[in-house]
């Protein structure tokens, strides 16, 4: 055991970054795996309601308080017709879906999916084909979606049985388009002009959506970062965000560097940042391009037994990650990061949601269960609403193999004007020993700690199962409020939730 390390941190009601869009808690369905047959979906479940959707699954999303979900893909959109999910159940085809080689049965589409997200509180976010089609199919779509009646597609959608539009606002212009494995994969300069002309077209239909252009699929792609500024020198005033890609794991099972992973998630946000902001300077515009972080997770412990998975199945079990305790530790890294962005980071979507990389797992026929990583994402999402603010922090540091000056103390503090509660967020790093936190935060007279929530384990490999959750949260941290500044010690390797609310 080493001596304990240190941290100070100033938290001022004044040092605002900007108000949180609270859709950065969002997440993401796929067609691909269990996510929706066995996952959201599976009629004949004793939880199943008369839609076939999973009322124990949805308890646990509403639990999360998701605010918006990405559909249907991912790779999967790129070879995807979305007239194949609409209209009677009998009528609709079984494909084969190339993108994961598996059989797509299209029992759920989109007036189911936008059914389901209206039952969990969530908004859709609606990705359109632009690998195996393009300007046509997504103007078609988004009439469908969107459009009141008295035309072809949206008196299909009545047809259907869905009176009322589903008002879909947010919509991806297709999926990771600079990736050689896409459907249709294209090059910057044709990636850009097909997603130019379809977003002229849908806001033709209609001008109230909001549109978000693929960015890379990674930092690692041998295009990044050209292929953002590429794409924007097409779109830049014809979308609203750029989205960003990136998945992280400890395949060196090094978890010191691990932790300090979501340094590169900053590194990278940041450089996005700076390609959107030299394009805007290059046009000459009054727009500032913000960011739709819509991919992002652990992924890699599941690679190995996907490999072992047969063709042409339906739902077979495909990236189902077991998450650990230090994947939850560096998932509350990377909401951080996001906080710490929130002035530009205005849409984010933990992929998956349900069974394919995700915070919920079920059995078919059986239990849901929460994964390690659900408690940091779930405690982010309902206590990290309002203002960013921006903490000064003093942390002692340590080195890894791939970074320098990583600090212990990874923070950021969050002030809900409208519930009169400040939030403190703070993960240890440290492997070793506890952290001895000292958070001024004497502009908030008058507050006084109501919770401190901890997820600690001693054992950074320590997983939750279906009936056994060994790594779940408490509230017995020891934070106190003396004269404005609050005292803490953060256990070693633990992510740390701390509340305050005006007495």
């Amino acid at each position: 055991m080493t001596s304990t390390v240190k941290a100070k941190m100033i938290v001022d009601k004044e040092f605002q970054i900007s108000r949180i869009d609270e859709r950065i808690y969002g997440s993401f369905i796929e067609h691909l795996g269990r996510a929706v047959y066995g996952g959201i979906y599976e009629p004949g479940h004793p939880e199943a309601d008369e839609f076939g959707f999973r009322k124990d699954v949805m308890e646990l999303v509403r639990g999360l308080n998701v605010p918006i979900v990405r559909y249907p893909g991912g790779n999967m959109v790129s070879g995807y017709n979305w007239e194949d999910g609409v209209g009677p159940l009998a009528d609709r085809p079984r494909k084969l879906e190339l993108a994961w080689r598996t059989i797509e049965p299209n029992h759920v589409g989109t007036n189911e999916f936008a059914q389901w997200c209206a039952k969990v509180g969530s908004q859709v976010m609606m990705a359109v084909n632009l690998g195996t089609r393009g300007i046509d199919e997504a103007r078609n779509l988004i009439e469908y979606c969107n459009h009141p009646g008295g035309s072809y597609y949206s008196d299909l959608r009545i047809s259907h049985g869905y009176k009322q539009p589903h008002k879909i606002k947010t919509w991806c212009l297709g999926n990771e388009m600079d990736g050689p494995w896409q459907i249709g994969h294209k090059t910057m300069e044709e990636y850009g002009r097909i997603a130019l002309e379809t977003a002229k077209v849908m806001r033709w239909v209609d001008p109230d959506i909001e549109l978000v252009a693929c960015g890379s699929s990674n930092s690692s792609m041998p295009t990044f970062p050209q292929w953002e500024a590429t794409t924007l020198e097409h779109t830049y005033e014809a979308v609203d965000y750029i989205s960003l890609h990136q998945y992280f794991g400890n395949r060196d099972n090094d978890s010191a560097n691990y932790l300090a992973l979501s340094m590169e998630m900053d590194r990278f946000i940041n450089t996005i940042i700076s390609v959107c902001d030299y394009i805007k300077a290059k046009k000459r515009s009054k727009k500032t391009m913000n960011l739709s972080f819509d991919e992002w997770n652990v992924w890699y412990h599941s690679n190995d037994a996907d490999k072992q998975i047969d063709p042409w199945t339906i739902a077979p079990p495909q990236l189902e990650d077991v998450y650990n305790f230090e994947d939850a530790l560096l998932v509350g890294t990377l909401l951080i990061s996001f906080l710490k962005r929130s002035d530009r980071v205005k849409i984010a979507c933990l992929a998956q949601l349900v069974n394919v990389i995700a915070p919920i797992m079920t059995d078919n026929g059986g239990a849901a269960w929460k994964q390690t990583i659900y408690y940091p994402y779930m405690h982010a999402s309902v206590y990290g609403r309002g203002i960013a603010l921006n903490p000064v922090v003093v942390s002692d540091k340590y080195d890894s193999k791939d970074f320098t000056d990583v600090p212990y103390l990874e923070s950021a503090a969050v002030y809900n004007d409208e519930t009169d509660e400040v939030v403190v967020f703070a993960v240890n790093r440290s492997l070793e020993s506890g952290l001895e936190l000292s958070c001024d935060v004497r502009s908030f007279a008058g507050y006084r700690i109501v919770e401190h929530i901890v997820l600690e384990n001693p054992n950074l490999k320590a997983v939750n199962t279906v009936g056994a959750e060994t790594v779940k949260p408490h509230s017995n941290g020891n934070a106190k409020l003396d004269n404005g500044i609050i005292n803490a010690m953060l256990p070693m390797q633990s992510w740390n939730v701390i509340r305050l609310q005006k007495a």
